[in-house]
C-alpha cells in the first residue's frame, strides 16, 4: 500500500505542476496589482509617493500583455476612476490604506521580491505556489479520509484542482489562493486533533493576511466556548483572551493604517468608486444597503442553494454535535461574508468557506471506511 501511495504522490505532483504551469500562461495583470505593488514600494519610499505611482505602474506595464495594462489604467472614458490611479498620486495614494491592511500578504510580496522576482511576478507567484501547495494539501486531506483509495484521492484532487474558482484564484492579484492554503492547513487541524493554541496561531496568520477574516476567528472562538460549555459545562477562558487578542490586532491594524472603514468600502465598492476618496464622504443608507443586498442576493441564489444541499446532506448522514457545529460555523461565514461584502458575482470571496463544507461530506462519507469521529480526533 505504501508503494501505491507513493506512486500516486509522484503522480499528483505531476499533474499540479502541469496544472501550475498553465495557470501561470494564464495569469492576469489585474485592477488589485496596482494596490499591493504600491504597498510595497510606500514601506521602501515612505516619503516619495510619485516614485511609488511610477514605479507600481512601469513595472507592470513592462511584463503585461498591452491589452491587459491598457484595461489597468483604463483607456476607456467611462474608466475615470482607473485612469485617476494611474495618473494621479493623491488619487492612488488614498487608496492603499484598502490594500495595506494586508500585512502578511504585503509582506509575502516584498520577500519574493527580495528574493529576486519582478514585481508583478512577486505578486502573481503567491498564486501559483498556494496553488501547488493547496493541492498537496488536499491530496493529504482526502489520504487521511480515504486510507485505502489512493486512486479516489488522485481522482478527486486532480478534479478539485480543476475547479474553475480555484483556477481563477490561482492566477489573480489577490491573497484568496493563499488564505485558502491556510483554510485547508486549518482543516487538518481538526482532523490532526491539533491543540487550541495551534488553531489561534493559524487564525492569526489568517487575520494577519486577510484582516476581515477577524470575523471567521471571534465566529470559530465563539463555536468552540459556546459547545464546551453547553457539552461539559466548560468555561474556557483562554479562548475569550485569544478572541481579544485577535481583535486587539486588528484594530490596531485599521488604525495603524488609517483605514477608511467599512462604510468607505461598501460605498466605493457597490455605489460609487471615488476616484479621490477625500473629495467625497461616503454615505451609505439602510435603505441603500439593503437595496443592494436584495440586488446581490439574488444572483447569489446557486451557492445559497449549493451551501444548503451541503449543510442539509451533512445532518442528514451524521448525527454528530461536533461535526454539525463546525459544518454551521462555516455556513454561517459563507453569510457574514455576503452581508458585509455582498460581491456576490465573485466565488473567490466565499470559496474559502464553501469547500470546508465539501470536506465534511467526504468525512462522513469516510465513516463507512474509517469508523473514526471527529470529535474524537479533534
Amino acid at each position: 500500500m505504501k508503494v501505491k501511495w507513493g506512486i500516486s504522490f509522484l503522480f499528483i505532483i505531476s499533474i499540479l505542476a502541469f496544472l501550475t504551469y498553465r495557470n501561470y500562461n494564464n495569469r492576469v495583470y489585474d485592477w488589485d496589482m496596482p494596490g499591493y505593488l504600491g504597498s510595497m514600494f510606500t514601506t521602501e519610499f515612505p516619503d516619495l509617493p510619485d516614485k511609488v505611482r511610477e514605479l507600481t505602474y512601469s513595472s507592470i506595464k513592462k511584463e503585461a500583455p498591452a491589452e491587459q495594462y491598457n484595461n489597468l489604467i483604463g483607456i476607456k472614458p467611462s474608466a475615470i476612476t482607473r485612469q485617476y490611479f494611474a495618473k494621479n498620486t493623491q488619487s492612488f495614494t488614498e487608496q492603499l490604506p484598502y490594500f495595506q491592511i494586508k500585512i502578511g500578504y504585503i509582506l509575502v510580496i516584498t520577500l519574493f521580491y527580495k528574493l529576486g522576482l519582478s514585481p508583478p511576478m512577486s505578486v502573481l507567484f503567491i498564486g501559483l505556489i498556494s496553488y501547488f501547495i493547496s493541492g498537496l494539501l488536499i491530496f493529504y486531506i482526502l489520504k487521511i479520509l480515504f486510507p485505502e483509495k489512493y486512486i479516489l484521492t488522485v481522482l478527486l484532487t486532480a478534479g478539485i484542482m480543476l475547479m474553475p474558482t480555484i483556477t481563477f484564484m490561482s492566477g489573480e492579484s489577490t491573497p484568496d489562493m493563499l488564505i485558502f492554503l491556510f483554510i485547508l492547513i486549518f482543516a487538518i487541524g481538526l482532523i490532526k486533533k491539533w491543540r487550541q493554541w495551534s488553531m489561534f496561531l493559524l487564525l492569526v496568520v489568517m487575520t494577519f493576511i486577510r484582516p476581515d477574516y477577524i470575523t471567521f476567528a471571534l465566529t470559530y472562538l465563539g463555536a468552540i466556548f459556546l459547545f464546551d460549555y453547553f457539552t461539559e459545562k466548560k468555561i474556557r477562558v483562554a479562548l475569550m483572551l485569544q478572541g481579544i487578542v485577535i481583535f486587539s490586532m486588528y484594530l490596531f491594524i485599521m488604525k495603524f493604517y488609517n483605514y477608511p472603514g467599512w462604510v468607505d468600502l461598501f460605498y466605493d465598492s457597490f455605489i460609487e468608486r471615488r476616484p479621490i476618496i477625500s473629495a467625497k464622504t461616503a454615505h451609505v443608507s439602510l435603505s441603500t444597503y439593503l437595496q443592494v443586498i436584495y440586488s446581490k442576493i439574488i444572483v447569489f441564489k446557486k451557492v445559497t442553494l449549493s451551501v444548503l444541499i451541503m449543510t442539509g446532506a451533512i445532518f442528514w448522514m451524521s448525527k454528530e454535535a461536533w461535526v454539525r457545529m463546525v459544518s454551521v460555523l462555516f455556513l454561517v461565514n459563507v453569510y457574514i461574508k455576503f452581508f458585509f461584502f455582498p460581491q456576490s458575482a465573485d466565488l473567490r470571496l466565499f470559496f474559502p468557506f464553501i469547500f470546508p463544507l465539501f470536506i465534511m461530506i467526504l468525512y462522513v462519507v469516510s465513516r463507512k471506511y474509517n469508523n473514526i469521529k471527529l470529535s474524537e480526533i479533534v
